[in-house]
């Protein structure tokens, strides 16, 4: 998955529609290859990007859990100490191989 791309389910305070927006651009940007598509191409990716970002809308308003809330603070907490083993990984190949 898209490391960019980031779980929006079942924070507390709920997720925004700018948060959803979020991430829907950065979907279609991925599934397009493109950060900023052509004048010929941006009527389709604005579309895009509205409809998946309703579709998400309505994918999160529907969704049931009976687990707590997320922090956004602690999972981005969870997400740099990910990072920094992954970074810790690299490194250690690299030194590895060299």
């Amino acid at each position: 998955m898209c490391r960019n791309i980031r779980v929006l389910h079942n924070f507390e305070p709920a997720t925004t529609d700018e948060e959803v927006r979020e991430a829907a651009l950065q979907f279609v940007r991925k599934v397009s290859g493109s950060t900023k598509p052509s004048r010929a191409n941006q009527e389709a990716f604005d579309r895009a990007v509205d409809e998946i970002a309703e579709a998400t809308r309505r994918l999160l308003d529907d969704l049931v859990t009976k687990a707590p809330p997320k922090s956004r603070e602690r999972e981005a907490i969870k997400g740099r100490e990910r990072h920094e083993k992954r970074m810790e990984r690299e490194v250690r190949l690299r030194t590895a191989s060299a």
